[in-house]
């Protein structure tokens, strides 16, 4: 008796054993990384938007990558399912159809993308290097990857009254649209007409227009003010993201990244210590260069599907520097945007990401 129940005892557990290894095991979930840069050689200044489902990011290149017998900048065009991996698309602006209302031989400069009721609206600067009356245009188009048409110069510093006029960045806000423009000469703002493609107060804007950051444009120009900005409403504030100190220095390039925010469009903005933003050095600070990556700034912002913010901006790669020497490539860098407990955003080490990151949260678009 005593045998039959000991057999029995290994028939049930056996039959358990089989019974464990047959059931189904959890299959570990892959955590998808990427790493800085996301787009190289060179894609300056960026400004990214979303259309079904891809989005589409717009900057600043020169033609050949070093430049060449044309010596003018343009916009390219890249897009993306996942905000990491980029592919070039085209060229809003080919030789034969770029603006040449501003200056002799004026580049486009520092592109920002919006949509305005069903119409896509570039807005772009045309300068040259120190140009004394350089100018803000914008060109239409009913899909981000063009064709563009041109609409002609928005401003020119000359007739605005503000020194280095470039730089621009428009949204809608209560029902109205607004420009944000302006490089170490102060930064400032105007209503813009319904469609976003005239000032809404003509030439009288001169009269009307509102300093928003930094000092007014009798100073000379002033690494501790600010340029690129970009404003991106979250809860009841905009947030006004700006970049300071020296752009163009290659490796040695003191780019930075800092915020003030404000609960109306046209301000006052007022940062962490609650200082107003007009003057030097002030500013929530979100990104600062490191030892990898150098003058990080001139940023976007946007969200994926699950809510959460990601800044786009560029940054000179330091590992260049063995085969580049102090390297003009600036490229296109993604991070994700984090929140203080007060309300106030920054990159994790407020730093550029220098490992494997995870990706932004992206649902798949259906074929």
């Amino acid at each position: 008796m005593k045998k039959l129940y000991a057999l029995i005892l290994l028939v049930l557990a056996v039959s358990m054993l089989i019974s464990c290894q047959n059931e189904p095991t959890e299959t570990p979930v892959e955590t998808k990384t990427y790493l800085n840069p996301v787009y190289e050689p060179v894609f300056a200044d960026p400004s990214v938007i979303r259309h079904d489902g891809i989005y589409y990011a717009f900057g600043t290149q020169d033609y050949g990558q070093w430049g060449d017998q044309y010596g003018v900048k343009h916009i390219p065009i890249l897009s993306s399912e996942d905000l990491v991996t980029w592919v070039y698309e085209t060229s809003a602006f080919t030789l034969q159809t770029r603006p040449t209302w501003g200056t002799l031989n004026a580049g486009l400069w520092a592109p920002d993308i919006v949509k305005i009721g069903d119409t896509f609206n570039l807005y772009y600067s045309l300068s040259t290097w120190g140009d004394p009356n350089p100018g803000i245009g914008v060109a239409t188009a009913n899909h981000p990857l063009g064709p563009w048409t041109d609409q002609g110069p928005i401003l020119r510093s000359l007739q605005i009254e503000v020194n280095n006029s470039i730089d621009p960045t428009v949204f809608v806000a209560e029902g109205k649209v607004y420009m944000i423009w302006g490089s170490f000469r102060g930064i400032y703002g105007v209503e813009l007409t319904a469609d976003g493609l005239a000032l809404k107060d003509g030439d009288h804007a001169k009269n009307t227009k509102i300093l928003l950051a930094g000092l007014d444009t009798s100073t000379s120009w002033n690494a501790a003010t600010y340029e690129a900005p970009f404003i991106y409403k979250k809860g009841s504030y905009y947030y006004m993201f700006l970049s300071s100190g020296t752009c163009c220095d290659g490796h040695q390039s003191t780019y930075n990244v800092r915020v003030g925010r404000s609960t109306s469009p046209m301000g006052p903005y007022i940062d962490h210590d609650m200082r107003s933003m007009l003057g030097t050095y002030r500013g929530f600070q979100v990104l600062i260069g490191s030892g990898y990556f150098k003058g990080p700034g001139h940023n976007s912002i946007i969200q994926d599907d699950e809510g959460q913010e990601w800044i786009l901006y560029h940054a000179f790669d330091v590992s260049e520097a063995a085969n580049f020497g102090n390297s003009p490539r600036r490229s296109l860098m993604v991070d994700r945007i984090l929140w203080n407990e007060q309300g106030w955003p920054y990159v994790f080490g407020n730093m550029p990401s220098n490992n494997q990151q995870a990706v932004p949260m992206i649902t798949p678009r259906t074929p």
